[in-house]
Formats: C-alpha cells, sequence, structure tokens
C-alpha cells in the first residue's frame, strides 16, 4: 500500500511544479500582452485568461490537494511515515512544503489580479518569481533523496549558490532579450 500511495504522491507533486512552472509563464505573457494594441490586447487577455483558469483549477490546485492528502496519508497512517516525522530532514522538507504553499498562494494573489486586468508586478518580477519554486523543488528534491547525508551547512551553501547562479542567468537574459529587441 504504502508504494502505491508513493507513486500517486510524486505523480500529484509533479503536475503540481508543471502547473506551478506554466502559470508564472502564462502571468508573464498576460502581463505583456497588456502592452499591445487593440485589438490584439483584448483578444490575448481573454485567451491568457481562459488558459489560465483551467491550469490554475483544472491542474495545479487539484494536483496541489491530491499531493498534499497522500503525504498527509503516508506520514500519518503509515509505519514508515511515523518514523519519518522523528527525522530532522523531514521537519526541514515539511517547511519548504509550507514555503511552497505561501508561494502557491501568492500566486492565487496574482492570478486574481490579473483575472481582473490590475496589472501590478512587471514582467521581469515574474520572470524571476518564477524562479521560487525551482529553488524549493531543488532543496525538497536532495533533503528527500539524501536525507541525513547532507550536512546542514553544505546544504544551505548549495542553495545560496543555485540562488545566485539562477539570479545571473535572469541577468544575462534580460540582456539578450533586451539586445534583441533593438
Amino acid at each position: 500500500m504504502y508504494d502505491y500511495l508513493k507513486s500517486l504522491h510524486l505523480i500529484f507533486v509533479i503536475t503540481w511544479f508543471a502547473g506551478l512552472f506554466y502559470i508564472v509563464r502564462l502571468f508573464v505573457y498576460q502581463i505583456e500582452a497588456n502592452d499591445k494594441p487593440s485589438p490584439e490586447k483584448e483578444i490575448l487577455q481573454k485567451q491568457y485568461k481562459i488558459m489560465t483558469y483551467r491550469l490554475w483549477y483544472i491542474i495545479t490546485w487539484p494536483s496541489a490537494v491530491l499531493a498534499s492528502i497522500f503525504a498527509f496519508w503516508m506520514l500519518f497512517f503509515t509505519d514508515l511515515g511515523a518514523a519519518w516525522l522523528k527525522m530532522p530532514w523531514m521537519h526541514v522538507k515539511l517547511g519548504f512544503v509550507f514555503l511552497l504553499y505561501v508561494y502557491q498562494l501568492k500566486c492565487q494573489q496574482i492570478f486574481n489580479q490579473l483575472q481582473r486586468n490590475e496589472v501590478k508586478y512587471s514582467t521581469n518580477f515574474m520572470r524571476l518569481w518564477n524562479e521560487g519554486a525551482t529553488l524549493i523543488l531543488f532543496a525538497v528534491v536532495f533533503l528527500v533523496i539524501l536525507k541525513n547525508a547532507v550536512d546542514w551547512i553544505y546544504g544551505v551553501i548549495g542553495i545560496v549558490v543555485f540562488s545566485l547562479l539562477l539570479m545571473l542567468g535572469f541577468q544575462f537574459y534580460k540582456k539578450i532579450r533586451e539586445k534583441n529587441r533593438s
């Protein structure tokens, strides 16, 4: 039974992250559409609203809920889960899952604003915001795979270095985009 629960949990974690990665990309497109001339602007905004609505409520939120249900089931209704709850790496992982839900709730706020045609963020902010889910994904995967084999200091240093590399990559991509526009 445990392996079936773990498989279902993993499937819904994957679809949850896919939804989170793609929704922010759609936010970028929605914000860019806001700068288009009419009628292109209205056509694009309408289409992106439909796409984000379907992605958000048919894939992302259901995946988040199902991933959490299967995780809860594994942790509280299996012998192995009870043992894992006593391990420090699991506490850290659950902290990252909490951050992931905070990230998703912020995405919900942005989604609601864009559905009302309220643009409060730049495309650059959204591109950077998209890396939040990436950082959480990396942290959780390394925690789950390596468990206690990782010295926490090296883990923190690794996440900081990875974050810096993402920022540098973002700045490099931004310069390329600006160069191609001119």
